[in-house]
This record gives C-alpha cells, structure tokens and sequence, in this order.
C-alpha cells in the first residue's frame, strides 16, 4: 500500500456501536437505514474536522465584544453520493455540511452508469464522495482517474466508506495513494463473490429491503 494513504478509523463508540447493527444479519432494512444515516453522520464529523475553510469574525455578544471562527462559505464543497449506499451515508453527513452541493453516481456491473455532477469541478472546491463500502476497488478507481482529469485529488478530496476491504485499499493506494478515506473498520478480505469478510453482507440491498444474503 502507498505510504501517503491515509486511512482513518475514528476510535468513537458511536461507529462502533453502528457497524455492529450493520454487522448483524438480521437487522431490520429500517435499522439498516438509519445505521447508515448515523455512521455517515459521525464519519462526515470526522472527515472535516481539519478540512473545512474558515475565517475569523468580529462580533457583539450580551457581555461585550469578541473573536469568533464561522466556516468560510465563500469555499464551495461538493458532496458524490454512489446509490444507493453512499446516498444513505450522505443522510447523515448532510447534516454537517448542510450547504454541500450535491452530485450523484449510479454504478452498472460495476462500472459508472450515469452521474449528476458539473463536467467542470471548480479550483477551489473540495469533493467530499460518499461510498457505501469498499469492495471491489475498480468502480472507484475509474471515478478517482475521473476526478484526476479535472485536478481533483490529495487535500480537496475525502472519501467516507462504511467498511474497507484490505485488497481494495492496497489497489487504491497503489494508483491513487494521495486519498484520505474514513471509515468504520478495515476487513481482511474478500470472498469470492467479492464480498468484505467478515463484512456486512450486501448492503445496497438490504438498504432497500432485501434479504442479506442475496
């Protein structure tokens, strides 16, 4: 793995707490849901607690005068969301960068189907992509090469993933090592359907209320 990909576990209970009831196979799809509204909440917190621009203000409070920092909204931020997972991440992240633009990615095969997001991504904006797990690496490398193109990589690109498989990390840091990925955990492996093990089953599915071991 590239040295200068930096994969962050946040050691808080409430993720923990989280990928457990994504872990258990018979979490209820409404469970399955607001878990990943949750860990996408706590992941979100996380991902930009160095990141988002800001700049100091003066202000005027009941006690008199004094300095403040608010987040420079003059800064754009853009939000990718793969569905259905990454939009369910997204949920909860929205609630941290509420002023987000928003983009969208649908994957086929598992390869980029079709996306909502400007043909031109501005110099100064930071993309923030939300990916419901990490699995088979090539459909997020094409959407990294793409980003590539128009400049978007190393500090203005976040990416927050429920889970991570190893294999896929490796591959990821070999082409694009200047990422920064959050995620709930780090798995071993992957079986042979391309599955995370220990994992959480097929999630976009059970997101959607299908059973996990389709």
């Amino acid at each position: 793995m590239a040295m200068a990909l930096r994969v962050i576990v946040p050691p808080h209970p409430l993720l923990s707490h989280w990928l457990t009831v994504l872990r258990e196979p018979q979490t209820p799809q409404p469970l399955v849901s607001t878990a990943l509204t949750e860990l996408g909440r706590w992941l979100t917190y996380e991902a930009v607690r160095d990141w988002l621009p800001q700049r100091p203000i003066t202000l005027e409070t009941a006690g008199g005068s004094c300095q403040g920092q608010v987040v420079d909204a003059s800064v754009p931020l853009l939000a990718i969301s793969a569905v259905p997972g990454g939009l369910g991440l997204w949920q909860g992240g929205q609630a941290v960068v509420p002023a987000a633009q928003i983009g969208h990615l649908s994957l086929t095969e598992g390869r980029m189907a079709m996306r909502s997001w400007p043909d031109s991504i501005a110099q100064n904006t930071g993309v923030l992509l939300f990916w419901s797990q990490l699995a088979e690496p090539e459909p997020l490398l094409q959407l990294l090469d793409d980003l590539a193109q128009q400049d978007v990589t190393g500090s203005r690109l976040r990416l927050i993933t429920t889970l991570a498989a190893a294999p896929a990390l490796q591959a990821i840091g070999e082409r694009h090592g200047a990422l920064s990925i959050y995620t709930a955990a780090i798995d071993p492996d992957l079986n042979e359907q391309g599955q995370i093990v220990p994992g959480v089953g097929a999630l976009d599915q059970r997101l959607i209320g299908f059973s996990n071991s389709l």
